[in-house]
């Protein structure tokens, strides 16, 4: 397995190791899921993502080269501002959903899936001719929760009017650091892509701090599924269109049918017929009732035990007290009363609006 340059500040922490997208990552600390997800909610939780993918593409056609891949406005994307892109393939399917951010002088700095990021960029080498696809090897923190940008502006005072989704360069001990105000969790905070030799000094100075803590990859999870946040592999696959995943907002109308440049993306005529036409089926939130944590896999049927969907991600949210789910489910039947098929029993699943614990995004 691979290690990130962070692997021997996560062990020091206490951390337990876990394989994770073929890295050994942390999955919690001696302070337990639980209590690092609601830490992130009330104070600030440090993150290693290193494992994914940092890219930076550059070229004179650029960002027309890239919207014959991502079905998003990527030329209408102001400087030093970052967005949300998917790649679609040939039937309207997700292969990966990723963030880009318009570096101006022609250059497109993108952080995709760790699963997906060598055919991602073996997907960028061969469909953008004229742009130069150069691989980073650079650590990647997030810093997500209320405190954040109180705590990041001691070390670096220029986050403190930092705009979600914007994206800048800062210095830090000789270092140059690549910051965003975004993230996984719902909060408000930053992700930092870092040198690799620099990445633990900067992080000490980061858990120095008495707003932060080492959060791991289980309260990652829980955080982002009260996010209403798509994992890929799960929510997101290649049998599943934009439309499907209730992802539609991500699809600017410049890039929709009667928009300025519309279609002309990889899977175009299937997704505009999607928004044209609807679909059969949908991702959704459901509460669940009682205490019984309902799984991804499980079975979503009608009170007549009639299969409607199936569960995509599942948990226990801390934040809430109670367990939540994702799941696709025939839009049919969603004015029915809908049940989680769970060892022989059938649970009555509240539909809910997502993300299921408000957003903290800061902007301004």
């Amino acid at each position: 397995m691979k290690r990130t340059p962070l692997y021997q500040a996560h062990v020091d922490a206490g951390a337990r190791m876990v394989e994770f997208a073929g890295y050994e990552m942390p999955v919690q600390y001696p302070m337990g899921v639980k209590k690092e997800h609601l830490w992130t909610r009330e104070a600030a939780g440090l993150f290693d993502v290193s494992h994914m993918g940092q890219v930076i593409l550059t070229g004179a056609n650029v960002k027309d080269e890239l919207e014959k891949l991502l079905p998003v406005d990527v030329k209408g994307l102001e400087l030093n501002h970052q967005r949300y892109g998917i790649f679609t393939t040939t039937n309207g399917g997700i292969s990966d959903d990723l963030m880009f951010t318009n570096w101006g002088d022609d250059a497109i700095y993108m952080v995709v899936n760790a699963a997906c990021k060598e055919q991602d960029v073996a997907h960028l080498t061969t469909s953008l001719p004229t742009t130069k696809v150069e691989v980073v090897d650079r650590a990647l923190v997030a810093l997500q929760g209320p405190k954040a940008r109180q705590a990041g502006s001691r070390l670096l005072p220029q986050l403190k009017d930092l705009l979600f989704m914007q994206s800048t360069k800062l210095e830090w001990n000789g270092v140059e650091l690549w910051v965003s105000c975004s993230g996984y969790t719902g909060e408000d905070g930053y992700e930092i892509s870092v040198p690799n030799e620099s990445a633990e000094a900067f992080c000490a100075a980061l858990t120095a701090l008495e707003e932060v803590e080492w959060i791991g990859l289980g309260a990652r999870d829980s955080l982002r599924l009260e996010a209403g946040l798509c994992l890929y592999g799960h929510d997101l696959d290649q049998s599943t269109t934009p439309v499907e995943a209730s992802i539609t907002w991500a699809i600017q109308p410049v890039r929709r049918a009667g928009g300025e440049r519309e279609g002309h993306f990889i899977g175009a005529d299937v997704v505009l017929a999607n928004f044209a036409q609807g679909v059969a089926r949908k991702r959704v939130g459901f509460i669940v009732d009682g205490k019984a944590p309902v799984r991804e896999g499980v079975d979503i049927v009608t009170e007549t035990g009639q299969l409607a969907g199936k569960v995509t991600s599942g948990g226990f949210a801390p934040s809430l007290e109670k367990p939540i789910v994702m799941a696709y489910v025939q839009t049919a039947v969603l004015d029915q009363p809908l049940f989680a098929s769970l060892r022989g029993k059938l649970i009555p699943l509240t539909p809910a609006k997502m993300p299921f614990f408000p957003s903290r995004y800061y902007r301004g």
